[in-house]
């Protein structure tokens, strides 16, 4: 994975790829309507959903000449318009991993990879 390197006239920041990924991760289960991050199974090609401590292996960063470019794996809940929580999900992580890192976000990407009823 890449990283972000910002500099200032006290010396040099680097910022993993891996470390926006769970930050990005944080950020994207704070937004209504996203349950969870998914991921492929190798084995069998079957999605499922990832617990919190594994959020990052359903983001893929790649951050080229300091910015950001994500692509998000998402369940989201049953009965939302996922046009609706897509766009939410996008402008509030862009605006708080902008904060965050100090690097703008150039794009990101979400694929919905199932629905799930929320209890």
């Amino acid at each position: 994975m890449e990283k972000g390197h910002l500099n200032n006239s006290i010396g040099d920041v680097t910022i993993t790829a891996d470390v926006i990924a769970q930050y990005a991760g944080a950020q994207a289960l704070e937004c209504f309507g996203i349950v969870g991050m998914a991921a492929k199974s190798k084995k069998d090609s079957v999605m499922h959903m990832l617990k919190k401590e594994s959020l990052k292996k359903g983001i893929n960063v790649t951050v080229s000449d300091n910015k950001i470019s994500i692509d998000f794996h998402v369940i989201v809940a049953y009965g939302l318009n996922i046009v609706s929580v897509t766009e939410n999900l996008m402008e509030n992580v862009k605006y708080k991993l902008e904060e965050f890192t100090g690097m703008k976000v150039e794009q990101i990407n979400v694929l919905v990879e199932g629905v799930r009823v929320i209890d």
